[in-house]
């Protein structure tokens, strides 16, 4: 595991050394003398061997650089997935064996199969979803290991604290629950600045001023003097209370201004996609910089000018974005459970993880927060929960399936930091990779939490998924434990296990998914988050 982990985080950086890692994979395909053609397609060098068996799959995928090597049978292929680099690697790879090798037109119909950039999609929307998605992807894989080891550690806190029925060893109010909450919470807390780096090191992996910028940029977004505009502080003994909204539009509170300017500046904290539109937007902006400044300048006006103007554009764009989605999630989750608590956990149920993949989810908090204060108890997150072991379960299923040693050496502990409640690991290192696993596992989390919804299912805390079982016994406002509560508990969480298990065994992930002949179109997602 710690070796995979190690390649993916590698890989992350894209190695400015191409020339080396080309000359180690024509070494490892059987030498030059073994390479009739080479092409290549949006994620992947393909080439064709005169012998497939000289080629050592296990000394090309133990190369930092490599996600993964496969013969493809049907297209006579040994390819070498390398993403987003694929093109620098081609390039030396040719520069070191010659143009003899080529082959355009066969480049291009790959590129065209798989959405490549030099043809394009012919389905924009598509198209687009597939930038977005293989951005977001790629710029957590090298973070998902950390993820996983923060939910891990939340996940056994909980099994030790007292109050949750279990082994009650760690107060809550003491400063060891405390410390040990902080660490596990620390990655998720600071995902802008950890997203940023690892965002700029995919979108512009020569750049490597523009990766500190970025981490610049997801500080200044958690920076405590920015909360200190819109939330209440304390000085001393006294309680100063938020200033006054400056406007109102839409739905919006504009909480504070900028140079005059209405802002609405939402808590950024735990959130990943504000972060990569940053990136998005620094990296031309500093690659302009770089060839009009001269080069006595740059050193300090050109990280200024990106920073200065990349962060007043988050703040002024990005921060009203996300708080309008806020304002229309709230009134749309808000409707949604107005109707039968059945069918809502149906359709939340099914939805709420496509959030988690914009970062939206934390979004979602206050409303579970309002129920919990209110009554003790929490229908939405309840919903969620089963969300959350659903995730958890396509991993796992994947575990099981796959003959991979690599793929089930990251499927093992996503699955079990989404049980613990945590299912970003498992999200982005797995189930959105292939993406029907991820669908499947959003159909068998609407049943589960269907099931659940339609017997009264009733949630009275926070931590969900396996970890939070705790939270189903009793309301902690009235002390009262609603008869076969946890027993309904257990039966949807059943009926969500094993529904999901078989939608993904059946129908969600092959390992010839990889390989298998005309999957680039069925699958259009696929290579956009390789």
């Amino acid at each position: 595991m710690k070796r995979f982990i190690f390649k993916k985080m590698k890989q992350g950086e894209l190695m400015a050394n191409y020339s080396q890692l080309a000359t180690e994979i024509i070494a490892n395909v059987g030498g030059s003398e073994n390479i009739t053609k080479v092409i290549h397609c949006i994620t992947r060098l393909r080439f064709t061997l005169k012998d497939k068996d000289k080629a050592d799959t296990a000394a090309i995928e133990a190369l930092p650089g490599v996600a993964g090597a496969v013969y493809n049978a049907n297209l006579n292929q040994y390819q070498v997935i390398i993403g987003q680099a694929v093109e620098d690697v081609y390039d030396e790879v040719v520069a070191q064996l010659g143009d003899g090798v080529t082959d355009s037109e066969a480049t291009a119909n790959a590129l065209a199969e798989t959405g490549g950039q030099k043809t394009g999609s012919k389905n924009s929307i598509i198209r687009a979803f597939q930038v977005i998605i293989g951005t977001i992807t790629g710029s957590m894989i090298p973070i998902i290991g950390l993820l996983a080891a923060g939910g891990m550690l939340n996940g056994l806190l909980n099994i030790f604290v007292k109050g949750n029925q279990l082994i009650e060893v760690i107060d809550p109010a003491s400063s060891t629950y405390v410390i040990i909450s902080t660490l596990a919470m620390t990655p998720f807390y600071f995902l802008p600045v950890l997203v940023g780096f690892s965002a700029a090191k995919q979108l512009a992996p020569k750049d490597n001023s523009l990766q500190f910028i970025a981490a610049a940029v997801g500080g200044f977004m958690i920076n405590p003097g920015l909360t200190k505009l819109v939330n209440p502080t304390i000085s001393g003994t006294k309680v100063i209370p938020a200033p006054d909204a400056v406007a109102h539009a839409l739905g919006v509170t504009f909480n504070t201004s900028y140079f005059g300017i209405p802002v609405a500046l939402p808590n950024y904290a735990y959130t990943i996609f504000p972060i990569i539109v940053a990136v998005a937007i620094a990296k031309p902006l500093n690659a302009w910089l770089k060839k009009v400044l001269p080069l006595a300048l740059r050193p300090i006006f050109q990280p200024m000018i990106t920073f200065f103007i990349t962060a007043s554009i988050v703040l002024l764009l990005v921060g009203p974005v996300i708080s309008t989605l806020s304002s229309g999630l709230s009134f749309l989750i808000d409707h949604i459970l107005s109707l039968n608590l059945g069918i809502a956990s149906i359709i939340v149920g099914g939805l709420y993880q496509c959030l988690v993949i914009f970062g939206l989810h934390w979004l979602v908090v206050p409303l579970i927060s309002q129920e919990l204060a209110a009554t003790g108890a929490s229908s939405l997150n309840m919903i969620v929960s089963f969300t959350m072991l659903a995730q958890g379960v396509g991993a796992l299923t994947v575990f099981f399936k796959s003959k991979k040693a690599d793929l089930k050496g990251l499927a093992a502990p996503a699955a079990i930091s989404a049980f613990c409640g945590v299912t970003e690991p498992a999200m982005y290192g797995i189930n959105l990779k292939y993406m029907r696993v991820f669908i499947m596992s959003s159909i068998g989390a609407a049943i589960g939490a269907g099931v659940a919804g339609f017997g009264g299912l009733e949630m009275f805390g926070f931590s969900g998924s396996l970890i939070g079982f705790p939270n189903f016994i009793s309301n902690p406002l009235t002390h009262q434990a609603p008869a076969g509560n946890l027993m309904l508990f257990w039966i949807a969480t059943v009926v969500c296990a094993v529904a999901t298990f078989l939608l993904v065994w059946f129908f969600g992930y092959k390992d010839t998914d990889e390989i298998g002949a005309g999957l680039e179109k069925k699958n259009v997602f696929k290579d956009a988050v390789n």
